[in-house]
């Protein structure tokens, strides 16, 4: 399984996001010895982990734009503020 394994800091979020579908189809259709399905189901929470932190990263560097009254742009706020 490792040697089809690449470094996941070098996975875009779509290929671990791919990875990751596959990792769950294997481990769901039940024909993979139980030693492989260890190493699967540690490969696919990696896989979950990475994916998790490119969608924290692209969240915070989302910046909400703000107008005036007039629809002019006025300032950015962070991501998910009520400001």
């Amino acid at each position: 399984m490792d040697e089809a394994a690449p470094n996941l800091t070098e996975l875009t979020f779509e290929d671990a996001l791919r990875q990751l579908e596959a990792v769950v189809k294997q481990l769901e259709s039940g024909d993979v010895p139980l030693d492989e399905s260890i190493d699967l189901y540690e490969r696919g929470e990696a896989l979950r982990k990475h994916c998790q932190a490119r969608l924290d990263a692209a969240q915070a560097r989302i910046q909400k734009i703000v107008t005036d009254a007039s629809g002019k742009p006025v300032r950015t706020e962070e991501f998910g503020s009520d400001g």
